[in-house]
């Protein structure tokens, strides 16, 4: 729990907004009783289970667009951003952000 703790705090520190936290079964289950399915945690943001650690943020960027970053919670540090245009639709954003997800835990799979 202190690695997503450790990189919550260095995004806020660089204006960024907590948006989903994605956490794996054994990272699930190590979190304590008190803290049910850890969205207290993280401010009210739910936790979707994953196989992967890794966190979504989100800030505004220029141009009226937004900027989405997934990072893996673990080392070492690895990111996937994406901007996403004013205009473009929720569901587009959406299966982009499911990809990026994709990638991310094939990037993090161990080697075989």
């Amino acid at each position: 729990m202190k690695k997503f703790e450790e990189v919550l705090a260095l995004y806020r520190g660089h204006g960024w907004q907590l948006a989903r936290v994605l956490m794996s079964a054994e990272s699930r289950a190590g979190l304590p009783q008190s803290v049910g399915d850890g969205a207290e945690r993280f401010g009210g943001v739910a936790v979707t289970e994953s196989v992967v650690d890794a966190m979504w943020f989100r800030r505004a960027s220029q141009g009226g667009r937004e900027a989405w970053e997934l990072r893996l919670v673990g080392d070492p540090p690895f990111a996937l951003l994406e901007v996403f245009e004013p205009d473009e639709a929720e569901e587009d954003r959406e299966d982009v952000r499911r990809e990026m997800e994709a990638r991310l835990g094939e990037r993090a799979a161990p080697p075989t």
